[in-house]
């Protein structure tokens, strides 16, 4: 589910004294006091080197920096949506998982279906929960001014209207059991699904969501919601490595039983 529109009220906080814009500085270099002028020779790795030439020592370090700069970890709200960011994915492939290895679920609501729509229900659940801390987390936090742009501002409209067409044409493809784990509860589509969006990118539903998120922290310029994104993008890729071989084996059984029983 998409984030839920809001206005970022907090204002920025200045750039550390110490922080030295990126302009200033020559990509590669770290130029701190009193230090002495680099060689030309050393200035950038040759392209046709290869990774092995490239001394990330030298990397500039200013943009990170000065994200970083705008963002305070402890705070409550953006604690809160770590967490939430953490727990969601790992709630619903912990209880999936128990429930395709024993059937509690089913057996004690009377039918897998109820089981899934059930289960369905509180994930959507958690994820309204996450979309509030992590907007919390954003208002909460200082703006990037040089994101505060109208032109950010529609980049991140962009974003979220592709993430939004990727969640809608993804739940239109899976329906409600296909989009919330129906196949761990032995609800199974006669195939795996290869339409529109899958047939253009793998885990759709993911990346959408991710692209939501993104999109949200570009429109409110907040450096907050940018790290949030990564977490966001971070725990899914994990997800995804965790659940890809289960779909793609319990799909190939059902092709070699269908085989068999021709």
């Amino acid at each position: 589910m998409g984030p839920v529109l809001g206005q970022v009220v907090a204002r920025p906080r200045a750039v550390p004294p110490e922080a030295v814009p990126p302009e200033a500085v020559p990509r590669g270099e770290d130029r701190g006091p009193g230090a002495e002028p680099m060689s030309s020779s050393v200035a950038g790795p040759d392209c046709c080197g290869g990774l092995g030439n490239i001394d990330f020592g030298q990397a500039d370090l200013c943009v990170m920096a000065r994200l970083l700069g705008y963002v305070d970890p402890s705070e409550p709200c953006f604690v809160a949506a770590v967490l939430a960011i953490v727990f969601n994915p790992l709630f619903w492939n912990v209880v999936a998982r128990w429930e395709q290895r024993t059937r509690k679920l089913s057996r004690a609501l009377g039918s897998p279906y109820v089981a899934c729509y059930v289960l369905g229900g509180v994930i959507l659940a958690l994820n309204a929960l996450r979309s509030h801390w992590f907007t919390q987390a954003m208002r909460n936090q200082p703006r990037m001014d040089s994101l505060d742009t109208p032109t950010a501002y529609q980049a991140g409209l962009v974003l979220l209207g592709a993430g939004s067409v990727l969640v809608l044409s993804s739940f239109s493809a899976l329906g409600f059991t296909g989009t919330f784990l129906g196949d761990y509860f032995g609800i199974l589509k006669e195939a795996r699904v290869t339409t529109f969006p899958f047939n253009i990118l793998d885990n759709p539903m993911y990346w959408g969501s991710t692209a939501n998120y993104l999109g949200w922290a570009v429109m409110h310029a907040s450096p907050a919601g940018l790290l949030l994104t990564g977490v966001v993008a971070l725990v899914y890729t994990a997800a995804t490595l965790y659940e890809e071989p289960f779909t793609a084996e319990i799909y190939r059984q059902k092709a070699s039983q269908s085989r068999k029983s021709r």
